[in-house]
């Protein structure tokens, strides 16, 4: 099988990414934007629509406000702002004004691995599951510090078809996906989809060609990035100025 060429841009991704930057910046104040009833029986923040480059997007598709994260499951910022501001994202989505869409910003092989797990079941729950693994990261980063130089060489050393499975087995990923609605086979499916996980790459790339993304997590708010945030706190604030 050939190797998976376009994974080399994650090495790029790690010299040009971080995980977190500062918080600084300001943006113009816009009118409030009025609400909109989901359909009868729904509500927008458990409504998930899949975008033409395979993106998945939380709420109202013609919200006004359309916030972009591009994260990444290893990075302590991330965790932090996914604890932060899950339920507060979910109320400004539920009012219709807002829509959510998480981007994998991969920046490393467990990454990888485990984003390709978070999209396995699909857009209906690939947002609870993004939520667990960021409550995970501790837990995970603990199995994988226990491998040691070694045994994690010799697992970056298999076939691509065989490598994301094998890591992700290591270090808990597949068992915690198990006991989440996600059986072995079909984790172990997902976790050989070798395609998947150069298109993971690739977004590296074209992401950082769009927005020279500096670190994670990085905001785009109605497809301008927002400068200098990482924090909830500061992110907040500048949802409040675009109308929410």
């Amino acid at each position: 099988m050939k190797a998976l060429s376009g994974l080399a841009l994650v090495a790029l991704s790690l010299t040009l990414a971080s995980c977190g930057k500062n918080d600084s910046s300001s943006q113009p104040t816009s009118a409030p934007v009025a609400a909109v009833a989901p359909p009868a029986g729904t509500t927008w923040s458990t409504t998930f629509n899949t975008t033409p480059e395979g993106q998945f997007v939380m709420g109202n598709p013609n919200a006004k406000v359309k916030l972009v994260e591009y994260g990444s499951y290893t990075c302590s910022h991330c965790r932090d702002f996914s604890a932060e501001s899950s339920e507060e994202i979910k109320q400004m989505v539920d009012s219709g004004k807002m829509s959510y869409e998480f981007r994998n910003f991969v920046r490393d092989p467990i990454d990888i691995a485990t984003s390709l797990l978070a999209r396995c079941g699909g857009k209906d729950i690939y947002y609870p599951l993004s939520e667990q693994f960021f409550a995970n990261q501790n837990a995970m980063f603990e199995k994988a510090q226990a491998l040691g130089d070694a045994k994690y060489k010799a697992l970056m050393s298999a076939p691509p078809a065989q490598r994301f499975g094998q890591l992700a087995a290591a270090v808990g990923l597949i068992d915690f996906a198990k006991q989440r609605g996600i059986s072995e086979d079909q984790a172990k499916q997902c976790l050989a989809d070798t395609a998947a996980a150069e298109k993971l790459a690739k977004g590296v790339e074209a992401a950082n060609q769009q927005y020279k993304i500096e670190g994670t997590p990085t905001f785009i708010l109605n497809g301008v990035m927002v400068e200098n945030t990482a924090a909830w706190s500061a992110l907040k604030p500048k949802l409040k100025q675009a109308g929410i």
